[in-house]
């Protein structure tokens, strides 16, 4: 697959139309047409922003290596809440106070 298709499957992926898409990394449309058509070459600024944006692996973009998007702070959250439901109560509890005790250090440390 080339980049040019890896960019219209992120779109898809995205669900957003080409107007949406190109105005979220700030090209025109007619930009992010001739992108996918493969009639502009696609350069490391539309890259750098499309992987921001979007949380893309530039990796999986430049050249389809996956994943396709990096692990992000929802992952961690949805990965940390799933070993916390796990825990019996007495731990829960014990997690949570030490939780807390490193908010608070952090905060003190600001």
């Amino acid at each position: 697959m080339t980049i040019n298709k890896r960019i219209i499957l992120l779109r898809h992926t995205e669900k957003l139309t080409q107007p949406v898409f190109a105005e979220k990394i700030s090209i025109s449309k007619g930009y992010i047409a001739a992108l996918e058509l493969g009639k502009k070459p696609v350069n490391d600024r539309i890259i750098k922003l499309m992987c921001s944006t979007f949380k893309v692996n530039e990796d999986w973009l430049r050249n389809g290596v996956e994943p396709m998007y990096l692990k992000g702070h929802e992952d961690k959250l949805e990965d940390a809440m799933s070993l916390f439901r796990r825990l019996n109560s007495f731990f829960q509890d014990y997690f949570i106070s030490e939780m807390q005790k490193i908010y608070e250090y952090e905060k003190e440390r600001k």
